[in-house]
Order: structure tokens, then C-alpha cells, then sequence
């Protein structure tokens, strides 16, 4: 029966990277690891309120988890570029599961410290900074050509899937089992993801050429992107909209209680039609076939992403601004996944890794977006503030579109 379910799905366009074996297991130990990473996160986040009670704390330790990124994730590029991808995925797992049973360790026999937490906590912002761009610049080693676009938005559709699956076990597993239980299964999930990297069968891995520094690695990479102008504005995509666009989801605890007046049942709510979008969005382009207007979905994609942030701004109905969140998930994940697709398929394989990390920086230019967008709000308000910078993504979208007409026809 688990069978004809797979066959049935994989015969679907919108499951057919699933055909193919090695995507598979990267899919599958994708959902485990994030799932893992947002259970991971949330426990942290508890763990530092139960030691110091202060959420000045709170956000030091998420400082220290997003630094790391914003730094190092080029260097992790790099190195995406010079060792085999599936390799460099098993070290960082492997730290990360050492790291997750030592914390777990910690607390367990009650010497865990608000301190130790940021040192693991900066280490795990580390391994993040290699690990994502590996794991990302292996799709194209995964799937054909023609698949790529599938398998990037299907990998959305996992990412999304685990931003409402890991918080969710997170709640459950530390009221059954304690913070210290959290770690744990944490810690034995790793094994999980190492074996579905481990059963891959890799093509061999072409070996960059001798006597190339990490340095002048890093410079032929920004040389690369700043000589193909299609390329810069592509990586301006992916990194502006990310400062100015995804502070909205922090900034849903204040609509919650400020605008909205739902409280944390309703705060929960607004958070999953987001994440539930992000999967409606992710699934409808994996639908599409890969000669699909990619370059258009995305333009229009951040364009709404900008207008309906200033919309949702001004709601001061739940209904609607839940409908409003659902319809920013969707059009987010558009424009995300279509851009990944459109680097991907334009890079080549040996520029891959550093290009595609340069996209991930923002992962790390999030948490500065946010404290933005606490400053805007103190001082003007959190509609003014999030409608603000809903009108930037506009702008941008609006002047790329104009200036850049190439774009619209990749």
C-alpha cells in the first residue's frame, strides 16, 4: 500500500521529483531536520526563560544563533564549492547531534547555564552557515534539469510543513518529557538524517582545482555575480524582500495582542495560515512545468508579498487578516521558490555554492529587519512600521520590473 501511495504521487507533476530515489531521502531527512531545528529552537527559547526569566536574553541567544549566518554562510558557499556536498551535510549533522544530546546532558544534570546556552547556540549558527548552502546546492546533484524547479518548490513545501510540525512537537514533548526530553529526541532524529544521507548514491564528486585559496574562492564568486548583472538582481531578490518582508512574522505577536486583541490561541492561529499559505504557494509551483514564466511568478510574487503586508497592516479584523496571512504565505513562497529555481538553473555547477550562499545570508539580515521594524514601531506605530516596509518591497518590485525587463522573460 506505502508503495501504490508513492507511485500514485510521484506519477502526479506536482510530487515527480519524488520519482527519483536520491531526492527521496534528501526530502525525507529534510522534514526530519527541520522539524528537528524549529523544535530545537523553541526549546532553546524556553530553556532561556526558565534560567533567566529575561527576554533581553531571550533575544541574545537568538543574536548569537542568526550572527553566524549572516557572516559565515559565504564561507560555507565556498566550501559548498570545494568538498562533496553530501559529506560536508554528514559532518554538520553529526556536530549538531553532539552538540543537541551534550545540552540535553546539561540540563539533565543541572549545570546548564544561560552561557553555555549562547555557546551552543552561536555553534549551531555555525553549522547552519555550512550546512545550508550544501544541502540547497545539492538538489541539481539530485534531480534532472527539468526537475529542478519541482524539487525546489517541494523542498519549500517540507519547510513550511515543519514550521507548524516542530513547535508543535516542541509544546508536546516538553510537557510530557521536559526540556531535557526535547534535546534528546532532537539529538537521536540526527541519525535519521544521516542515514538517508548515507543510502544516497551520489554521482562522483568533481574535485576543484588545486592551489585555489578560500579567498580568491570568495573573490571569483562576487567577481561572478557582479559581472552578470541577471545574477546581481536575482540575489537582490532574494535579500531585500527577506529584511524588509519577514519581520511580519515576529511582528505577529503585536498585532495579536495590540491590534487584533485574540491573545496567544489567536497568535498561534495567525502563525499557522502563514505557514499554511507557504505550503498552498509551494504546491501550486510545483505544478508548474519548468518552461513556466519563473521570471514573472517572482516579480509579481514580491510585489503582492509588499502590497498585501501593507493591507494586513491596516486590518483590524481577524478573519480577514487570517485570509490576508494565508494569501501572504502563498505569494512569499512564489516569489522565494521561483527565485531559487531561477538561480539555480542559471548558475553553473562550480558557482553554485557560493551564489546560492549569498541568497542564505538572509537568514541572518532577518533578525536586523526585525529590530527595524521594533524601532519603527516604537515610534510610529507597528501598523505604520510593517506597512512601511511592505512599501519598500513594492517599490523594488515596481522598479525592478521597469528597469530590468529581462528578468520578466527568464
Amino acid at each position: 500500500m506505502q508503495r501504490s501511495v508513492i507511485t500514485s504521487l510521484v506519477q502526479n507533476r506536482t510530487f515527480s521529483s519524488l520519482h527519483h530515489r536520491n531526492f527521496r531521502l534528501l526530502w525525507i531527512g529534510t522534514l526530519i531536520s527541520n522539524s528537528g531545528d524549529w523544535m530545537d529552537m523553541v526549546a532553546f527559547n524556553w530553556l532561556v526563560l526558565e534560567l533567566t526569566g529575561s527576554p533581553f536574553y531571550l533575544g541574545l541567544v537568538n543574536f548569537c544563533r542568526a550572527v553566524p549566518v549572516l557572516l559565515l554562510t559565504i564561507f560555507g558557499g565556498v566550501a559548498a564549492d570545494r568538498v562533496e556536498r553530501r559529506k560536508l551535510m554528514m559532518i554538520t549533522q553529526a556536530i549538531a547531534m553532539i552538540l543537541a544530546l551534550l545540552l540535553a546532558a546539561m540540563v539533565s544534570l543541572g549545570i546548564a547555564s544561560v552561557w553555555a546556552v549562547m555557546v551552543i547556540a552561536t555553534l549551531r549558527g555555525i553549522l547552519m552557515s555550512f550546512n545550508l548552502p550544501a544541502r540547497q546546492t545539492m538538489l541539481s546533484d539530485l534531480v534532472p534539469r527539468d526537475n529542478l524547479s519541482n524539487a525546489i518548490a517541494l523542498n519549500s513545501v517540507t519547510l513550511a510543513i515543519t514550521r507548524i510540525i516542530g513547535p508543535s512537537l516542541a509544546g508536546i514533548l516538553i510537557s510530557l518529557v521536559g526540556v531535557a526530553g526535547c534535546f534528546y529526541i532532537n539529538g537521536i532524529s540526527f541519525l535519521a538524517v544521516l542515514w538517508t544521507l548515507h543510502a544516497m548514491e551520489i554521482p562522483p564528486w568533481k574535485k576543484s582545482p588545486d592551489g585555489v585559496s578560500v579567498r580568491q574562492s570568495l573573490v571569483e564568486g562576487f567577481e561572478y555575480i557582479r559581472s552578470r548583472s541577471t545574477i546581481m538582481w536575482l540575489v537582490v531578490i532574494a535579500l531585500v524582500p527577506m529584511f524588509f518582508g519577514q519581520p511580519y512574522i515576529t511582528m505577529l505577536t503585536v498585532f495579536a495582542r495590540d491590534v487584533l486583541d485574540i491573545g496567544s490561541v489567536g497568535l498561534g492561529v495567525l502563525t499557522s495560515a502563514s505557514a499554511f499559505g507557504a505550503i498552498i504557494g509551494a504546491l501550486m509551483l510545483a505544478s508548474l512545468k519548468s518552461s513556466a514564466p519563473w521570471g514573472a511568478i517572482m516579480l509579481l510574487g514580491m510585489t503582492a508579498f509588499g502590497l498585501l503586508l501593507i493591507v494586513f497592516s491596516y486590518s483590524t479584523w481577524p478573519a480577514i487578516s487570517v485570509l490576508l496571512l494565508i494569501a501572504i504565505g502563498i505569494v512569499s513562497a512564489s516569489y522565494n521558490s521561483s527565485n531559487n529555481t531561477l538561480l539555480q538553473l542559471n548558475v553553473p555547477d562550480e558557482f553554485r555554492g557560493r551564489v546560492l550562499s549569498t541568497m542564505f545570508t538572509s537568514r541572518g539580515m532577518v533578525p536586523l529587519g526585525t529590530a527595524m521594524a521594533g524601532i519603527l514601531a516604537a515610534l510610529f506605530g507597528i501598523e505604520a512600521a510593517v506597512a512601511s516596509m511592505g512599501a519598500v518591497i513594492v517599490l523594488l518590485g515596481i522598479v525592478i520590473t521597469i528597469v530590468v525587463p529581462s528578468l520578466r522573460k527568464l
